[in-house]
């Protein structure tokens, strides 16, 4: 589907696709109407041959110049319209990976024609012509930031259409229901069957069920793709750092007998059983004279507030004392996993009252590593990640969410209308709501603020 409002100019923009860092390859993409003429004066083939000679998908060998003459051997990989990544003409042009060889091809493409492309323009003309969804544009950046396996998957799976799929079907739905009762209230004279109230509520449950599943697993998504904020707390030697060190893998925070030896906030980010977790070990919680300790335990305090999610660490060597009881109060109604450590030496805190304060608790030795696995498994409860599988349809972005639940809530409106006995024209007013959200969604009704929001978080050269 091509899109008629600021439709992209056909002239030929230009960028560096590849990371501006030196590498053994360099790609300038060159995308536009006149594409091939502006590459046709930068490249130059060993056989004599020229872009306009070749098929789309083929590549010619040879050498690209400037007016001050070679720069670089190259390979020029041609793609005809429409069967390209925009839709347009394209050219890429390969040579050596090096940031002073790419920056002078890339001068010299601009001298021969072509404007610089802005962020994400390449993917904004591939939208504009059709060739992929607005969701599958978003999946695009999603894929080149995903930070694990599973964040990859996802996205993967949402630019090959996983999202859209879900979504049409769900439109779909909606759009024959709205076409029935619009027809059957317009033309009364016409042999239209009359709108039957169950089929109708259960077209309407199916809605909602299938968009408030996607709308539960949101935040799940979200955990495996940006990673969640989690704090690392308790008393002084209740084995915080070693924890700290145990899902590092290294030597991150000091570890010693003595109290207080922790006094800032150290960081990490590790991947925990798939989910990126940014790690922060802090100061022991305890009263304390101590000027300088009392700073660390008051930015202990602010790191608990500000998470999204604590390990709350308990000695099961030492009976729970007041510093405990602290931790427990500050913690209140953040997301947390009780971590009862130490238990490879003999017991003394009382565990039964630690699981009556926690829904999640797991005991572990975070010197032997026991216990580890099942800390894993907890954690993915919690951030509902447990539940997640990667290659099915997941909303990726705030945008996304929140054209889902305008969705949700005219289908909900539709059937609390159908169920309340109020006339019909109600319930095709909310059902229509809710088709115009799931288009917005996908980027077919979308606005210009909406489209110019989504590729301003693109980087340049996609």
């Amino acid at each position: 589907m091509q899109h008629f409002f600021d439709m992209p100019s056909k002239s030929a923009i230009a960028a560096i696709s590849t990371p501006q860092a030196a590498g053994g390859i360099g790609v300038i993409r060159i995308s536009g109407k006149d594409a091939r003429k502006v590459a046709e004066k930068v490249f130059y083939s060993v056989s004599g041959k020229k872009l306009d000679d070749i098929k789309g998908y083929r590549a010619l060998y040879g050498r690209v110049r400037d007016e001050k003459g070679d720069i670089d051997e190259a390979v020029a990989l041609n793609f005809r319209e429409p069967n390209s990544y925009t839709g347009e003409n394209v050219v890429e042009l390969s040579c050596h990976g090096g940031l002073t060889v790419l920056r002078r091809v890339l001068r010299a493409v601009f001298a021969a024609g072509a404007s610089p492309a802005g962020p994400g323009e390449f993917t904004r003309r591939a939208f504009m012509n059709g060739k992929i969804s607005l969701t599958q544009a978003e999946s695009v950046m999603q894929l080149i930031s995903a930070k694990g396996e599973a964040a990859a998957r996802s996205a993967l799976a949402g630019h090959d259409g996983a999202l859209d799929k879900k979504i049409k079907s769900v439109k779909d739905s909606l759009v024959a229901a709205a076409a029935h009762l619009s027809a059957w209230a317009d033309y009364p004279e016409e042999d239209i069957p009359q709108v039957n109230p169950d089929n109708l509520g259960n077209t309407l449950l199916n809605a909602e069920k299938d968009l408030k599943g996607l709308i539960d697993m949101f935040e799940a998504g979200r955990a495996v793709r940006e990673g969640v904020k989690t704090t690392i707390a308790g008393r002084p030697n209740a084995g915080k750092s070693t924890l700290m060190n145990l899902l590092s893998g290294c030597e991150r925070s000091i570890v010693t007998e003595y109290a207080g030896t922790t006094r800032d906030v150290v960081e990490n980010t590790v991947m925990f059983g798939g989910i990126p977790l940014l790690l922060s070990d802090t100061a022991g919680i305890r009263a304390s004279a101590d000027p300088v300790e009392l700073i660390g335990v008051n930015r202990a305090y602010g790191m608990i507030r500000s998470s999204e999610l604590v390990l709350a660490v308990f000695d099961a060597s030492q009976p729970l004392g007041g510093d405990d009881m602290n931790l427990i109060k500050e913690i209140g109604k953040t997301r947390c996993v009780a971590v009862v450590n130490k238990i490879d030496l003999p017991l003394k805190a009382d565990i039964d009252f630690i699981k009556g304060k926690f829904k999640h608790t797991v005991c572990m030795s975070a010197v032997t590593g026991e216990g580890l696995k099942r800390l894993e498994e907890t954690v993915a409860s919690v951030l509902g990640t447990d539940k997640l599988e990667p290659e099915s349809c997941m909303l990726f972005t705030e945008r996304q969410r929140n054209a889902a639940e305008k969705a949700l809530r005219f289908v909900r409106e539709a059937y609390g209308a159908l169920k309340s006995g109020v006339t019909l024209d109600a319930v095709t007013v909310s059902v229509e709501g809710a088709v115009d959200a799931l288009l917005e969604l996908t980027g077919e009704k979308a606005t210009q603020a909406v489209v110019d929001s989504v590729f301003s978080h693109f980087c340049v050269g996609k």
